[in-house]
């Protein structure tokens, strides 16, 4: 008897299956703080029903907070291309930093100065999906459609969900060069595992997914200076990438990216969900100017004068320790169990960040 009751007590024990649909990512206006690590024998390949991924033990190297910015921060000629008035599969939702172009690598052979790249995506009950990207070319932001849009996310994502997505995209960077880049992306992915996945910063239910990019590039371009610009075949190494996504987080906890070179799937990239730290965030961050903290100097409680929904926020001792880390939805900061000194309160609000000193009686 006792036998029977596990048994039927059996499926109630272990982790909450989830399914990930359109309010699981981020849109306009939605950050999320992401940290990266270096990890060559990083386990990437177990996977599975019901199972525990255990990435406590990842120390943190680098720190950048990702941003979804809406398109009407953009230039006019990407509000043109993508905003309200673009044919609605091209009116994208968002626009965010991307780095998966080799072209930055190839900047330094190159006549002009190219940087900040972006990427446009497109939310819906069934999909996200890239539109195109734009990249600053001698610091004008210039946009380009996808001729074939890619489908990133099938939705709602479950487990033992595959699909394909294809993208097609031509980059002509005239008049400013003789140059185009065309970009062709086939991408495989299948939801191999579901469970429970613990990083420093806490454990969550997700599903694993898999994507698998084979890329097909070529560059017209004069490298030679013969007059005659020519096209080049670009080498793009098959790309794996793991991802691990939860509900409500606006972005994957965890994302694992591999490439096949020499015949070896080699880690070139981890970066996973993470709490603020002020010594690792990247300085090109947004800062808040003209913040004040009061009373200053303050005995039990400090109050932050800034509008926000919710106050991230970290104390570090003259010394440079971190000595608290927290975060409030009143911009007021209990300091009673803190002895006396001087501190700095490092913050972070979905309007940017702010540093400001101040002592404890």
């Amino acid at each position: 008897m006792k036998f029977l009751l596990a048994l039927l007590l059996l499926p109630t024990i272990g982790f909450a299956q989830i399914t990930v649909t359109e309010a699981d990512f981020g849109n306009a206006g939605d950050t999320a703080r992401m940290s990266s690590t270096t990890d060559p024998g990083v386990d990437f390949a177990s996977t599975g029903a019901n199972w525990n991924w255990d990435y406590s033990a990842f120390v943190a190297e680098e720190q950048t907070l990702v941003e979804f910015n809406s398109v009407s921060s953009a230039s006019q000629l990407v509000q043109i291309l993508f905003g309200g008035f673009a044919p609605s599969d091209y009116q994208a939702d968002y626009f965010a930093a991307f780095d998966d172009l080799p072209i930055d690598q190839l900047g330094q052979f190159l006549p002009v100065n190219i940087s900040n790249m972006n990427q446009f995506s497109k939310i819906t009950a069934d999909s996200v999906s890239s539109l195109g990207i734009s990249i600053d070319v001698d610091g004008n932001q210039i946009p380009f459609r996808s001729d074939s849009i890619e489908k990133r996310y099938a939705l709602p994502l479950n487990f033992g969900d595959t699909y394909t997505g294809f993208g097609k995209t031509e980059m002509d960077l005239n008049p400013f060069a003789e140059i185009i880049w065309r970009q062709r992306r086939w991408r495989t992915s299948v939801v191999d595992g579901w469970g429970s996945i613990t990083l420093p910063m806490g454990t969550f239910d997700v599903l694993r997914v898999k994507h698998t990019i084979e890329e097909n590039d070529s560059l017209y371009q004069d490298f030679f200076g013969t007059g005659n610009p020519t096209w080049f075949g670009i080498d793009v190494p098959t790309v794996t990438i793991y991802e691990w996504i939860t509900n409500g987080e606006k972005e994957v906890v965890l994302r694992i990216e591999t490439s096949d070179l020499g015949g070896f799937e080699t880690v070139t990239n981890i970066e996973y969900r993470d709490t603020y730290d002020p010594l690792l965030a990247s300085i090109d961050e947004h800062v808040i100017q003209d913040v004040e903290v009061y009373p200053n100097p303050a005995t039990n409680m400090l109050h932050v004068d800034i509008e926000t929904s919710q106050l991230k926020y970290t104390i570090v001792d003259a010394s440079g320790k971190i000595v608290r880390i927290g975060s409030v939805s009143e911009p007021t900061i209990d300091l009673s169990q803190l002895p006396s000194g001087q501190y700095t309160l490092v913050g972070e609000t979905e309007k940017g960040t702010l540093r400001i000193p101040f002592v404890k009686e």
